[in-house]
């Protein structure tokens, strides 16, 4: 949970590294949170529904979902690209993405593989810096 309460915290930071922990950890809890909110949004009666001429149909998410998913969308694409930056990589590689299936199959093995050793361009690798629990709670 303090890996993706960082990553809150560094939703606007494009300029460091994020050590493969921190990144994945993040991806886990936005999973669990998106799918607490779907649950939400079924529970509360909040989905949306879409008219397809024949009458409607109901989508399995709806507004608190959308809301999430707005408010997640910076801090990931952030956590991104310092993933990126950990292993070398230009932030700017996030575009493959919108390469179908090649794009995101070659994004995975970015965000897989071990942070480039030493220090680059992006600053100090993130797994030589020792996190202790209370500086979370002062950045």
């Amino acid at each position: 949970m303090k890996y993706f309460i960082l990553a809150i915290k560094k939703a606007f930071d494009f300029r460091s590294r994020s050590s493969r922990p921190e990144y994945w950890y993040f991806v886990l809890f936005n999973i669990i949170f998106a799918i607490v909110a779907v649950i939400l949004d079924n529970v509360l009666g909040t989905t949306i529904k879409i008219d397809i001429g024949t009458g409607e149909v109901p989508l399995p998410y709806g507004y608190i979902y959308f809301l999430y998913l707005l408010a997640l969308i910076i801090p990931g694409f952030a956590a991104g690209v310092r993933r990126l930056h950990d292993v070398g990589k230009s932030g700017w590689m996030m575009l493959l993405a919108f390469i179908p299936i090649i794009g995101g199959i070659w994004l995975l093995v970015l965000f897989l593989m071990e942070s480039a050793p030493g220090e680059n361009k992006w600053g100090p690798n993130p797994n030589n810096i020792p996190m202790i629990e209370g500086d979370l709670l002062r950045m």
